[in-house]
């Protein structure tokens, strides 16, 4: 079968209380797909609202954790992104957070200027006004020459509302959104838990082709049967197309939110491989990508100021993001998508914002005294130029017993030393100093559970490709170049 138009799977992003729910909430009560089922019954992370006769996919938990966790793994979820902005606070912190997202995805951006229906504002002044704000942060308005329309909305009474998914299905048209439902299936996982009756479930939003029931599927490294899957509203279904989200029964374990399966796992190997490093050695591309936060807007200007030292032939440090304040959850979101490292200078990290670095290894430093973070930038790039890749231990764990396993293979008991050892991670194994091999992980489990994750002070059980011959005494390393 050839490939056909699939419905646009868009993503709605912006500022805390500038509208997003209230914009989706709107958009779901009044254009859901399927009201003869009764509306949406149970929360999945994604739906599908009819408008003109035409299919619209909406990821549909407000800056969804999702979008920036897929990219941040190689994966392209989104078609397309809807950016909210209040009417009366404008570009606001998160905003230009969500901008530097939708700008790194490549994706084609629509900007939704809310709450129209204020009284006491000025809302041609207030546009004029966004749309300078938004000029200034390199988005190319369409009034202006570029390609990003910008429409005025109430998310509150249903103003603009129309206009602005038909403008989702206009840009939809533009850019050929196409899939093959005659292709296995490829997917992302966007929702995911555990459910005392049904046990591991998980949404999946099918990008392309078509997942059945009775499928077998691999997600994060592990086997599964898709034994049973219901649509947005809670209705069973035999099968999901194109730009689908499906809610899927029979999964072996818990999926980490953002996994794949099907094509997309290869995009995901080709990306993440292709580290920091590897992006600096390749031509015009070689910068290292920073996110910088410091305690005042004069600190900040220093720091920039000083760094510039090293673009003076070519542009070597990128600034993907740079603020007041403390690191936040927003900060490592970013970095983790773009492949950025954060910086702070007298400032705190938020303890879910390090709980979060730890989880998606992205590196954080924070310094007092500025010529200790030059120093430190300096070292840095020199390394990663002249030597080419820097390592970065992101677990241990000490074998302490081996269990056999089938006919051939044998299963290490470890305890975790350090770190976090996870699925999907490269693996070594350390004899004496020495590296006896490389692997991945085929299992690992906890107690007799099979989870995606172990942290320090847990044992553990982990099997690994029969070839290496590991030893009691032998130390188990995760790592990745950076």
């Amino acid at each position: 079968m050839a490939e056909q138009t699939r419905p646009p799977i868009v993503t709605i992003l912006g500022h805390v209380d500038h509208g997003k729910t209230t914009l989706l909430d709107f958009i779901r009560k009044s254009s859901v797909a399927t009201k003869e089922h009764g509306g949406i019954t149970q929360h999945i992370g994604a739906y599908q609202v009819s408008h003109s006769g035409k299919l619209i996919t909406f990821i549909d938990t407000p800056g969804h954790a999702a979008f920036e966790k897929m990219r941040s793994r190689g994966a392209k979820v989104a078609d397309m992104a809807v950016l909210v902005v209040a009417i009366d606070d404008g570009i606001m912190p998160q905003t230009v957070e969500a901008i530097k997202h939708i700008q790194e995805a490549k994706v084609p951006l629509i900007v939704a200027v809310n709450k129209i229906d204020l009284a006491g504002t000025d809302k041609n002044v207030q546009l004029a006004k966004i749309k300078k704000q938004l000029s200034d942060k390199q988005v190319n308005l369409e009034e202006y020459g570029g390609d990003v329309p910008v429409l005025p909305i109430s998310a509150k009474t249903g103003e603009g509302v129309d206009k602005l998914l038909e403008m989702i299905l206009l840009v939809a048209e533009m850019h050929e959104t196409k899939g093959d439902p005659a292709l296995p299936s490829a997917g992302v996982i966007i929702e995911s838990s555990l459910d005392k009756f049904k046990g591991p479930i998980a949404t999946i939003l099918v990008r392309n082709g078509t997942l059945k029931k009775g499928d077998q599927i691999t997600v994060g490294g592990v086997n599964s049967k898709v034994r049973g899957m219901f649509d947005f509203s809670g209705k069973p279904v035999d099968s999901g197309g194109p730009s689908t989200p499906v809610e899927v029964l029979g999964l072996e374990t818990v999926p980490v939110v953002g996994a794949v399966l099907g094509e997309l796992a290869e995009v995901k190997e080709a990306e993440v491989v292709q580290s920091l490093v590897e992006r600096l050695k390749q031509g015009d591309t070689k910068t290292l990508k920073v996110i910088i936060k410091a305690d005042k807007q004069g600190s900040l200007e220093a720091i920039q100021t000083s760094l510039e030292k090293f673009n003076t032939e070519r542009k070597i440090v990128d600034y993907i993001f740079t603020g007041t304040g403390d690191i936040g959850e927003e900060n490592i979101k970013l970095a983790a998508s773009v492949g950025a490292i954060v910086i702070g200078f007298n400032v705190k990290v938020a303890p879910t914002a390090q709980k979060l670095a730890e989880n998606e290894h992205v590196l954080i430093r924070t310094y007092n005294i500025i010529y200790e973070l030059l120093e430190d930038v300096e070292e840095v790039v020199k390394t990663l130029v002249e030597v080419g890749q820097l390592e970065e231990v992101l677990g241990k764990a000490n074998i302490i017993a081996e269990f056999p396993h089938g006919k051939s293979e044998k299963i290490a008991g470890c305890r975790m030393t350090e770190g976090i050892i996870a699925k999907g991670q490269k693996i070594r194994v350390v004899r004496e100093g020495q590296n006896i091999g490389e692997t991945r992980l085929k299992s690992l489990k906890k107690v007799k559970e099979e989870v995606n994750k172990v942290e320090k002070g847990n044992d553990c059980g982990m099997l690994f490709d029969p070839s290496l011959d590991f030893q009691i005494g032998d130390v188990v390393e995760s790592f990745r170049v950076i």
